[in-house]
């Protein structure tokens, strides 16, 4: 079944091979073209991320199919830096137990924060239908999004 845990530096060649697949993938949800954002096909990003920030792996039966990484923010908040999912495993509820697992991670966070594409209506769909709020826009990283802890609860 779904697990989530810490991911190592093992791990950085699976898990950009995933974000490579995953990223790229969007191309047929209307993405304007190939790519993703920073690092998403690189090895070395991935490895400073797994050593920086709160990287970690989804797991399915052992195998690896996806990742997230959180940033701690001052105050209780919380920021997710990104989470993928190899299409292969999409559209099956993992990303949504993969969002509630990575809630139960940090119970201490008061509000979550994200950005995502403008133009990806399928994970303005996924965010919101897992309690998240559209709160503005961003140059970078187009709409926002915030969860407050209790938010649909």
């Amino acid at each position: 079944m779904i697990r989530v845990e810490r991911a190592g530096l093992a791990d950085a060649r699976e898990l950009t091979r995933i974000s490579w697949k995953s990223f790229e993938y969007d191309i047929n949800y209307g993405a304007p073209g190939i790519g993703g954002p920073p690092g998403y096909k690189s090895i070395l990003w991935q490895r400073m991320l797994i050593q920086r920030a709160k990287y970690f792996k989804i797991l399915y039966d052992e195998r690896i199919i996806g990742g997230f990484i959180v940033f701690p923010k001052e105050n209780g908040h919380y920021e997710l830096g990104r989470i993928f999912v190899d299409p292969d495993y999409q559209n099956q509820g993992i990303g949504t137990k993969a969002l509630e697992y990575m809630e139960e991670l940090f119970p201490e966070a008061k509000k979550w924060r994200l950005g995502t594409p403008r133009w990806n209506r399928r994970t303005h769909h996924f965010y919101e239908k897992t309690g998240y709020t559209r709160v503005g826009e961003d140059e970078n990283f187009g709409y926002l999004y915030e969860k407050q802890k209790g938010f649909g609860e």
